[in-house]
């Protein structure tokens, strides 16, 4: 976690951030604790603040892992002929 800010970063309260991602600000914070989100601790007294572009890449993070999940299943939904090129179709769409 970087002790200040570089120039130019939006940085959100755990509040704004759990509002975006529809989840609770303890769920935030121990995001913040994983390294899955950039956040640092500002002000007298501390209090957490989370980098914007970090919310961002962890959203187009979460977009690419529901993407292949979908694609896993999607395959494995598919039977041998489909894959395979040959036999018959069991759903052909």
């Amino acid at each position: 976690m970087p002790d200040t800010p570089a120039a130019g970063t939006r940085l959100l309260a755990p509040a704004q951030v759990a509002e975006v991602l529809a989840i609770e600000v303890g769920e935030v914070i121990a995001l913040i604790e994983e390294g899955r989100l950039v956040g640092m601790r500002v002000g007298s007294p501390a209090r957490w603040r989370i980098d914007e572009s970090s919310v961002a890449a962890y959203l187009d993070d979460q977009a690419e892992e529901a993407r292949r999940m979908a694609l896993w299943r999607q395959s494995n939904a598919a039977s041998f002929p489909e894959l395979w090129g040959t036999g018959s179709v069991r759903n052909p769409d």
